[in-house]
């Protein structure tokens, strides 16, 4: 009845609609922040083999599709499953992801699987556990320049003085070795060790910032990023970045075992945001800035809120260990 397979030219001209489909629904059920690719730039990231689409056809029909990706980490990254009626979702994604195991059955003895769960894609835990994914859940909080109260409790902000010797400054090129460093000792325990298994070496923490600083994941802002300094040697970095020219992501904050404990992180983040906060050309275009961390770090969570961020939304992040 169902018939699964990699896209391919013979299926363009069908699976348009379907397609179309789903970028109507990305943001309301999927909860993507920005416009999915269009048609036709799908198809060329499909073609320059930057993503891969496994196809559901039901009676002939394209009726879903679950989208992967090798391209940008050293995980195997499964995107969306999508399906075009909401009553067989559960049947069509299970179709979608035995074929996705399949064809990357060999890739999985070196790689593991990351699975972000969003919006209707939670119905999925039951179909994902039984393959043997496992789960972390993860906190989206927001900063909202306008509609809610974000600023105010930003300008109410418990902020410790910084103590003697430390300085923060902003970034230059000449940290980027001792970042890479300072974001592998702080990571390499995380949860986010356990999908992108980078975090666990030097050479990994060398790629992630490699694609931070150029361009890779979003638009790189070296003045808002901060750099804590202690007797002039850098010991923690708050990164930042803008995606759609307009919403801010804080993608990595790290601080060095020995500093922490002693409010630095949130003098860190407090720093980088005056700093969007006071680029004037930054500021008008900003609608938001957001970060995410796991729901049961209730630090960190402490550390966003207490600066005027809101909880949004959580999802499981799934992952499934190398086979």
């Amino acid at each position: 009845m169902y018939n699964t397979k990699l896209l391919t030219v013979e299926d363009y001209e069908k699976f348009e609609n379907l397609y179309n489909d789903f970028c109507s629904r990305a943001k309301t059920e999927y909860n993507f922040e920005l416009e999915p690719l269009n048609y036709d730039d799908f198809l060329n990231s499909v073609e320059n083999e930057l993503i891969q689409c496994i196809i559901l056809y039901d009676n002939h029909e394209p009726a879903g599709f679950l989208v992967y990706t090798t391209a940008i980490s050293e995980a195997i990254e499964l995107n969306i499953i999508h399906c075009s009626k909401t009553g067989t979702y559960l049947d069509y994604a299970r179709e979608l992801l035995n074929k996705f195991l399949e064809l990357t059955k060999d890739l999985r003895k070196k790689k593991i699987v990351c699975y972000p769960m969003l919006g209707e894609q939670k119905s999925l835990i039951g179909v994902i556990v039984k393959l043997g994914f496992q789960f972390v859940g993860i906190e989206v909080l927001r900063f909202k320049m306008s509609g809610s109260n974000s600023k105010e409790l930003f300008t109410r902000a418990r902020i410790v003085e910084i103590p003697p010797r430390y300085q923060v400054v902003n970034w230059d090129n000449s940290y980027f070795e001792a970042a890479v460093n300072v974001i592998q000792e702080s990571f390499k325990e995380s949860s986010d060790a356990l999908f992108d298994p980078r975090f666990k070496t030097i050479v990994g923490c060398r790629d992630i910032l490699h694609k931070v600083v150029n361009d890779v994941y979003a638009d790189f802002l070296p003045e808002a990023t901060s750099v804590l300094l202690y007797e002039g040697k850098p010991v923690g970095f708050s990164f930042m970045n803008i995606t759609g020219g307009s919403i801010v992501n804080i993608p990595l904050v790290g601080i060095l075992q020995e500093h922490q404990g002693k409010g630095l992180s949130t003098i860190m983040l407090k720093h980088s945001m005056d700093e969007l906060f006071e680029n004037e050309n930054l500021k008008k275009c900003i609608t938001e800035i957001n970060t995410t961390t796991e729901t049961n770090n209730l630090q960190a969570l402490r550390l966003y809120k207490n600066l005027g961020f809101l909880e949004d939304y959580s999802y499981p992040q799934a992952y499934l260990p190398i086979s």
